[in-house]
Parts: C-alpha cells; sequence; structure tokens
C-alpha cells in the first residue's frame, strides 16, 4: 500500500468509551493537567460522570505551622494556590457528579472553598471531612444543608458537635454512616443519641473511650447494627476516691448489650501495633507519626478508604 492510501487516526478521533478507559488510569493530578483542553472529544471523555463518582484528595496535604491564635494554623500560599486549582478544576470537570469526596486529616481547606465545593457537588452521598481550623460554623452548616444525599461522614472530633449533627438530623433523611476521628466522650455520645438515634453505623476505631459512654452508646441507639471500636483506649471510672483504670477486656456486661448488634468489632490486644498505638498516645491518635495512609484503615468494610 502507498503512503497516500494510508488513513491516519487521530487521538481526537478515538472513540469516547475508550478514552474514557484510558482517562479511568489517571490520578487526580493527571486528570486536572489539562488533558481537557486538547480537543472537544477530550474534554467530554474528561467530563464523563465514570471518572468523577470519587474526588480523592487524599493524597493533598498543607503545608502549614501551628501558630497560638485561632484558626491555629497558618498554611503557606503556595500550598492553598495548589488546593484551589486543583479542586475547582476538578469540581467544573466533574459538572456535579461527585458522589464521594475524601480529604486528607491534616489538609486546611478555608470556609469559601468548602461552600464553593458544596455547591459544585450537591449530590454527595460521603463525605471525609478535612481538619476543622479553618472551617467556621457557617461554612459546614450551609454544606450541609446542601448535602441532603448525604449518607456516610468521616470526620476529626469537634468540641461542640449539636450543631452539625442537629443539621445533619435536618437535612440528611438517609444519613447512616458515621466515623469519628478522635476524642469521644460521653456529650459527644449524648449529642449522637439525641439527634442521630437512627445511625446503623459508627466507628470510634483508635481514640479514648469511656465505658459508661460506651454503655450508653449500646443501650441508646437502638438502630446500630456495627460498631467498631477496635484499638480504643477504654477507660473505666469507678467511684472516688478510686482512680481510673484502663480496661484489657470487655466484661461481660458489654458483651451482653453489644449480643444484638449484627457486628461488634473490637480489638484490645497487647500485641497488636495500632492497639500499642493508641495506649501510646493516650487516646488521642497522632496519625502524622505513621505510615502515610493509615489512618485510612477501618474494619469496617464501608468506612475504610
Amino acid at each position: 500500500m502507498e503512503e497516500s492510501d494510508r488513513v491516519a487516526r487521530r487521538w481526537e478521533d478515538l472513540d469516547i468509551d475508550i478514552l474514557v478507559k484510558i482517562f479511568q488510569s489517571f490520578d487526580i493530578i493527571e486528570l486536572t493537567s489539562g488533558i481537557a483542553t486538547v480537543c472537544t472529544s477530550w474534554r467530554m471523555a474528561c467530563c464523563d460522570p465514570l471518572l468523577w463518582r470519587t474526588l480523592d484528595l487524599s493524597m493533598m496535604k498543607s503545608n502549614f505551622i501551628k501558630i497560638p491564635l485561632e484558626p491555629y494554623v497558618y498554611v503557606d500560599a503556595r500550598s492553598d494556590k495548589t488546593l484551589n486549582h486543583l479542586l475547582k478544576t476538578s469540581l467544573s470537570l466533574s459538572q456535579g457528579n461527585i458522589m464521594t469526596l475524601i480529604f486528607h486529616f491534616n489538609l486546611y481547606v478555608s470556609d469559601d472553598l468548602l461552600t464553593y465545593t458544596a455547591e459544585r457537588c450537591p449530590r454527595l452521598r460521603r463525605l471525609v471531612m478535612p481538619a476543622w481550623n479553618r472551617i467556621k460554623k457557617t461554612g459546614i452548616c450551609k454544606a450541609i444543608r446542601i448535602w441532603q444525599d448525604l449518607e456516610s461522614l468521616t470526620m476529626p472530633s469537634i468540641a461542640n458537635p449539636p450543631y452539625l449533627l442537629e443539621e445533619i438530623a435536618n437535612n440528611c433523611k438517609n444519613f447512616s454512616e458515621l466515623k469519628v476521628m478522635g476524642p469521644f466522650d460521653n456529650f459527644f455520645a449524648a449529642t449522637i443519641i439525641t439527634y442521630l438515634p437512627k445511625v446503623r453505623v459508627l466507628s470510634l476505631r483508635c481514640s479514648m473511650l469511656v465505658k459508661d459512654t460506651l454503655i450508653s452508646i449500646l443501650d441508646e441507639l437502638r438502630n446500630l447494627e456495627v460498631l467498631n471500636i477496635s484499638h480504643c483506649l477504654l477507660i473505666e471510672i469507678p467511684p472516688p476516691p478510686a482512680p481510673r483504670r484502663i480496661m484489657r477486656e470487655l466484661d461481660q456486661c458489654i458483651l451482653d448489650k453489644a449480643s444484638r448488634l449484627r457486628e461488634f468489632l473490637t480489638c484490645m490486644k497487647d500485641s497488636c501495633i495500632m492497639c500499642q498505638r493508641t495506649r501510646n498516645d493516650e487516646g488521642l491518635m497522632r496519625w502524622y507519626k505513621y505510615e502515610e495512609g493509615v489512618w485510612k484503615a477501618d474494619e469496617v468494610s464501608s468506612l475504610s478508604l
């Protein structure tokens, strides 16, 4: 065949479905690096909903230093600029199709950027939250009002949980899964019991948990099906003057109450590395000390990343 008889195939002539299949192998950095500007067909492929069911930013951490005044962190301007570009490009390409949004726990998202994000992914069903420091009450409440389809939330612990959980109760009628990373006290438990009595899955792994708080959860959350307290530092506080003590195993009272659950996930082994870490960190896990990505794990498969 002569050279002049050959039909040249161009990349932009590839079938959209084939392009989407190729782009599915790209990470978020590659997807937002400018390939959508190559030609019309590439942009169409980049906007395909299959690519945007999940927006995973768990690899992104802010470059920050701690400061003594609110918000207690100063984030480098270049770090903010990188996040803004990546997130806004992703939201533009996703065209409102994101259903799972995952932030790194050490990513300090601004209040304005959170609102911007919520407005552009209104169909969100699962959220793994970033750090709280730069997010205000008005910002997260506005976002929750938009995310009415929200079903699952992984969140850093918060000192004043009622306003957040009440907002979820009022707006997210299908909400069923909650994971709390950090301190979990009687007040937090009482707030969940008050505002989210129908929650079905609760993970408190790698945190400090008082025995009475655990009993309250088991007694009051009657719709609870799955409870994960793996690697928790379980504390019993007897009447004074007796000192509090660390429980090395679950007593029969707790086991009896938990028997109604479909899954009661526990680990209190001295030989377990994660149990050792929780004890060494006194129930407040310092995830930054450990291997990258270990914070994503969860014994509940639907909460693991």
